[in-house]
């Protein structure tokens, strides 16, 4: 098998131009298709991309490809969540008490851009945009495209081809059709969905509100975030379910109805976005749901990667996390397998079928967190009882950083821990310290040291009750 086999890439969003690099690097020959334009020369409609939070997991993945310090350069770090009440106080609640551990606000287009950008330079690489995938064929392997502009149709043939291309996958759809292929598939949707709004700068660039902190106006079953941006600028998103409440989208349909719910939910945010009401009906409805399927890969012909594969709501700030995570565990993979794989005595099944052995588990976990984190984001974190908690962790982080690490940190900012691993910790973690502030089992009084050691404990009876449920099903 030559090493300079072909590999098609559909789909070059953030995973799909990641992947596209770091296969580049590789040696193999890349063809790199995109349904949409070249978003570095046209301006793609606004209005449904959520602000990105980039993390460790994240920047593992672009440190692989070498861009990490490249992208650096258009993060805004954020400490931790700055809430804000009804009343017009605002409080910050740092995501770690450790010093060095935050999340970084950044732009997708940016983002995109830059791996664009290194992507091009590689002399094996090849990208083609305004062409939608419209059928695969597994057995050759190839992919039909159609341009936009002419209507003609182009077939790419190749060794093995990556379906990269967003929760709206046409490869995944491809598979789906297929009859031969049996496909397991969930998709399950919010009863919330999304709009983009936007806190625009001051005159001279400035911020009109804090800068490093992911902002929270949480209120039960709406809520209001907004990340900062470079030029001053923040992106506001609210969610809101779409019908069945006083105020939801099905009923948010004047200008006056509009203002109206901002006042009552929202007044601080009315002094910050002059033309609400304006940005609010020009921007869409967007959507949000989690989509899991197996297999991910065709007989070593065809493989899933990122949203395509496992798409997540946003609420934990994971999705582009756990996509570039993607690209660099089947980086892992594929180096255990190259030399075997270019000699011939190893195929592409093997690789495809190991990744998802290693991958699904802690794809499927990352996806429930983030549905969990949308009660904690909208409902909890305005909570006596959640706050507590959280400054119980942060003091724990603060005073004991190698002892304790919070479900938040073991997901965004422990890159060796899996998923998996994380969820399993984080969630009997999170009911032991619930479970003893109620009862009155952490008093003020108690050392924080003592604390932390009823924490450990009761941790690890949960832990060992859910091992022993987890046995008995069986």
């Amino acid at each position: 098998m030559s090493k300079n086999q072909n590999i098609l890439i559909i789909g070059a969003g953030l995973c799909g131009s990641l992947l596209a690099l770091r296969l580049a690097q590789h040696g193999f020959n890349i063809t790199l298709v995109e349904k949409r334009p070249d978003l570095r020369k046209v301006t793609l409609d606004a209005g449904r991309s959520i602000n990105l939070a980039l993390s460790d997991r994240g920047l593992r993945g672009l440190r692989l490809a070498g861009v990490e310090e490249a992208a650096k350069e258009l993060l805004i770090p954020m400490t931790g969540r700055m809430i804000h009440e009804k009343s017009g106080k605002t409080f910050l609640s740092p995501y770690s008490g450790r010093k060095d551990e935050y999340i970084n606000s950044v732009s997708r287009p940016g983002l995109n851009m830059l791996l664009l950008n290194e992507a091009e330079k590689m002399p094996n690489l090849k990208i083609i945009f305004n062409q939608t995938c419209k059928e695969v064929n597994y057995e050759t392997p190839s992919a039909t495209f159609e341009d936009f502009e002419s209507g003609d149709e182009t077939t790419y043939k190749a060794d093995v081809i990556f379906g990269t291309d967003g929760a709206g996958s046409a490869v995944r759809a491809s598979m789906i059709n297929d009859k031969d292929f049996l496909l397991n598939i969930s998709q399950q949707w919010l009863g919330h969905g999304y709009k983009e709004l936007e806190i625009p700068a001051t005159e001279n660039n400035g911020y009109r509100t804090y800068k490093n902190a992911l902002h929270i106006w949480p209120r039960g079953e709406d809520m209001l975030i907004a990340l900062p941006n470079l030029n001053g600028s923040f992106t506001v998103t609210l969610f809101l379910p779409y019908k069945d409440s006083d105020y939801c989208f099905e009923n948010l349909t004047t200008p006056q109805k509009v203002e109206e719910y901002f006042k009552k939910e929202f007044p601080d945010v009315l002094e910050l976005i002059p033309n609400l009401t304006e940005v609010f009906f020009n921007n869409p409805v967007g959507a949000m749901g989690t989509v899991k399927c197996d297999p991910w890969h065709r007989f070593g012909k065809i493989l899933l990667m990122g949203d395509a594969a496992h798409a997540m709501v946003p609420f934990y700030g994971q999705g582009m996390n756990a996509s570039f995570e993607d690209v660099a565990v089947f980086d892992e993979v594929l180096n255990q397998y190259k030399d075997n794989l270019l000699s011939g005595k190893t195929s592409w099944e093997t690789i495809f079928d190991d990744y998802e052995k290693v991958r699904k588990k802690d794809a499927d976990a990352i996806g429930e967190l983030a549905v969990d984190n949308f009660d904690e984001m909208k409902a909890h974190t305005g909570m006596e009882l959640f706050q507590k908690k959280r400054k119980l962790e942060t003091a724990f982080e603060t005073e004991f950083p190698e002892e304790y690490y919070s479900k938040y940190s073991l997901v965004t900012f422990n890159e060796s821990i899996p998923y998996s691993e994380a969820k399993k910790r984080g969630r009997a973690q999170d009911k032991a310290i619930l479970g003893l502030l109620h009862d009155g089992k952490l008093p003020e009084t108690m050392p924080l040291k003592e604390k932390l050691e009823a924490v450990k404990t009761q941790t690890e009876v949960i832990l060992n009750a859910n091992e022993k449920a987890d046995y008995l099903k069986y």
